[in-house]
């Protein structure tokens, strides 16, 4: 499902005929939240939530927190509710064992990295998580559950979208208000080129009442030199068309994108009219690293993937965050 336009365009008068059901849903995430004391499990506990619905970039900034944390010798686990897959959990994903319908697109991606656990109940995951060695969690999209205590929040936006028309679902993509969240939150971070960065400063600065990280994705070489390439793109993810744009600062030639639901699955059916598209146009089938956890197996070796990893402008606000949680005296 991709987000409607109006969402991202000044409010109007369809923002205006909806704000009554936006009322209602902000009651109820505030009503939610306000459901008692947040169970603790004896380890940090880190979130990394947004306050749109879709993606913001949370499964990169999962990726490079791992690697901060790593880097302190510490033993970080995910927990993840699993976003479109069967599993319940908990649940250790195995990235060879489980696919993409069981775990969802984004668990089976983090498993490459670090492991991660999926869970419909987020507390039963962190338990089993610290059961099995984890000295530290990475909650993946919970920071409007309230389940489990939080010893860091760090929001994450896309700097070119920010938060939108500023209504909440369904007259606008937020979650709750913006000022709430920040109330709860320690740290924003968003996610984009320069030129983004400073359009979110110029929309929202003045409502940011908290530490402002900044960051950027850049995609890691591929061995295959993209300059020149005729492709043919395809995307399942938030805002495709930064992948896509991405491609083309690659030097990419970009001869048809195909954009794709957020999480949509990839079916044989829709992968043989991509294969048979490329072929016509003498084009290469290139995707996301999410979306390529979700391909069929028979169409790996056709298809080229173009991973991305984070890269912080100025972490320090982040480090002193992450000193803090584990008790390191700078």
């Amino acid at each position: 499902m991709q987000a409607p336009g109006f969402w991202h365009q000044p409010p109007g008068l369809r923002a205006a005929l909806l704000s009554p059901l936006a009322a209602l849903y902000a009651a109820a995430t505030a009503r939610r939240l306000r459901t008692g004391p947040r169970d603790t499990v004896g380890v940090p506990v880190i979130c990394v939530g947004n306050l749109n619905a879709g993606g913001t970039g949370k499964t990169p900034t999962v990726i490079a927190l791992a690697e901060c944390l790593k880097a302190r010798d510490r033993n970080p686990h995910v927990v993840s509710t699993g976003y479109g897959g069967a599993l319940d959990g908990p649940v250790q994903v195995s990235e060879t064992g489980h696919h993409a319908g069981q775990t969802g697109d984004e668990p089976l991606l983090l498993a490459a990295f670090l492991p991660t656990w999926v869970a419909k109940d987020r507390r039963a995951g962190a338990r089993a998580a610290v059961n099995a060695g984890a000295d530290l969690i990475l909650l993946d999209d919970g920071f409007q559950n309230p389940t489990l205590a939080h010893d860091l929040s760090l929001i994450v936006v896309d700097a070119a979208h920010g938060f939108g028309n500023g209504k909440v679902i369904p007259a606008g993509p937020l979650r709750e208000p913006v000022a709430t969240g920040f109330a709860r939150a320690d740290l924003l971070l968003s996610i984009g080129p320069e030129e983004a960065q400073t359009g979110f400063a110029d929309t929202w600065g003045q409502a940011v009442t908290l530490p402002h990280l900044t960051a950027r994705l850049v995609p890691l070489p591929t061995g295959l030199p993209l300059t020149g390439l005729p492709v043919l793109a395809f995307a399942g993810i938030g805002h495709p068309e930064k992948f896509f744009a991405t491609l083309r600062a690659m030097g990419a030639d970009l001869v048809r994108v195909e954009a794709l639901s957020d999480h949509q699955p990839l079916t044989e059916t829709l992968m043989t009219r991509l294969q048979k598209e490329a072929k016509r146009l003498g084009a290469q089938l290139v995707t996301t690293e999410k979306d390529a956890v979700r391909l069929p197996k028979g169409f790996r070796q056709a298809v080229m993937t173009v991973p991305v990893r984070l890269e912080f402008d100025n972490a320090a606000a982040l480090d002193a965050a992450l000193d803090r949680v584990l008790g390191i005296q700078v």
